[in-house]
């Protein structure tokens, strides 16, 4: 596959205002795919096998609260499965019923060939079988394999707010399923220390998933930094090495050497990590610019028709420092972003990590562009927000 992946660089000059980002997304965007995707294929097959429910989980009905999102998991994956092949038609390809239902999709990329669960409903009805928890668990390991993305299915309960009731969370990088399924929406963010959320994104948000219409899906883009190992002692990311490794958490740094799926170099052992805490890694991380990455995230929202749930797709994107250096216009705008961002935002992003090294290596590219192609090349604005 030759599609590059897409270059979010989600940064503004000016002060820091915190704001929801949201877009409309246009249906054919509703997920990316790109020359990545089998490296990740692979990553979240090695973090299945590994991990298990602590990556891929549904939770059952808490009668009185919420409902639970077996029902979604089935919508779904053929949801996924339609879009995919219609979409990516080179990428995937299907099999279907006479009545039209996907039985099975192939994965061309990386040749492999998974079956569906049935269908939610027969086509044309709205009466939804009934389905099991393991049976909704292995869609949800279906729908994974699908997609670059994390999957996150959110259940409104009896009280009117949104639960986390189940996802195929495998490259999140920098928390675990475990401390969040079965948290409302606002519990997520306030645990999380999401910075200004309770001020300035609680109503806004909760006003979003509330009145989100199925034919009217949504997108955002945030994003981190991460240090991952260095170059010296990190194994080269290469498709061959992914799929013949055996799958123990022993070949962790083989499959993912960059630390895509957890972040060891900055949180420390992802089974000791402590949710709610201060990192606390195994060992202080060697910082250079060389091993720092731009942690993007294009997040997108939707309405499942049938079930109503609300499907949250969230793509990660990690681009080396050194590249954006070499961008137009980027450099600047990005270090003007990090020295704008208010105390909360700083300790939020773990910015004492890098920020040092990172701020003087952008001076540096800052000042080579300007002397390559004075000022309105260090002030290029690119295509405009996010780009």
């Amino acid at each position: 596959m030759e599609l590059k992946p897409t270059p979010y660089r989600p940064f503004k000059w000016g002060p820091h205002y915190t704001t929801m980002g949201i877009r409309d997304m246009p249906w054919d965007e509703w997920i990316e795919l790109d020359n990545q995707m089998q490296s990740f294929y692979y990553i979240k097959k090695h973090r299945i096998a590994t991990r298990g429910n602590k990556v891929v989980k549904i939770l059952p009905d808490r009668p009185g609260i919420v409902r639970s999102a077996r029902h979604s998991a089935i919508e779904l994956v053929h949801e996924l499965s339609d879009y995919m092949s219609k979409r990516f038609p080179d990428a995937f390809t299907v099999k279907r019923a006479a009545s039209g239902h996907i039985l099975s999709i192939n994965l061309v990329l990386v040749g492999e060939t998974l079956d569906l669960p049935p269908p939610l409903a027969p086509k044309g009805s709205t009466k939804m079988r009934e389905v099991s928890i393991p049976e909704a668990e292995e869609a949800m390991r279906v729908a994974a394999m699908l997609t670059q993305d994390d999957l996150i299915l959110m259940v409104e309960g009896f009280d009117g707010r949104y639960y986390f009731q189940g996802g195929a969370v495998c490259v999140s990088g920098f928390w675990r399923m475990r401390d969040k399924i079965g948290l409302t929406l606002d519990e997520i963010h306030i645990q999380g220390h999401v910075p200004q959320y309770e001020e300035k994104l609680q109503q806004s948000m909760d006003r979003y998933f509330r009145r989100l219409a199925v034919e009217k899906p949504i997108s955002r883009v945030t994003y981190f930094f991460q240090v991952i190992p260095q170059k010296s002692v990190r194994a080269p990311l290469d498709t061959a090495s992914q799929s013949a490794a055996e799958p123990v958490v022993a070949n962790d740094s083989i499959v993912d050497p960059e630390e895509l799926a957890w972040s060891v170099t900055t949180n420390g052992n992802e089974e000791s990590f402590v949710h709610g805490h201060p990192i606390s890694p195994d060992n202080p991380p060697v910082v250079r610019a060389e091993n720092l990455r731009l942690r993007g995230e294009r997040q997108s929202l939707r309405r499942l028709p049938l079930s109503g749930a609300i499907a949250f797709t969230v793509r990660t994107y990690l681009v080396p420092l050194e590249d954006i250096a070499k961008e137009p216009g980027v450099p600047a705008r990005m270090a003007n972003t990090l020295r704008n961002w208010p105390e909360d935002v700083r300790k939020y992003k773990e910015n004492g990590l890098f920020e040092d090294v990172m701020l003087e290596f952008l001076d540096r590219a800052v000042e080579k562009q300007r002397m390559e192609g004075g000022e309105a090349y260090v002030k290029d604005p690119g295509q405009g927000y996010p780009f």
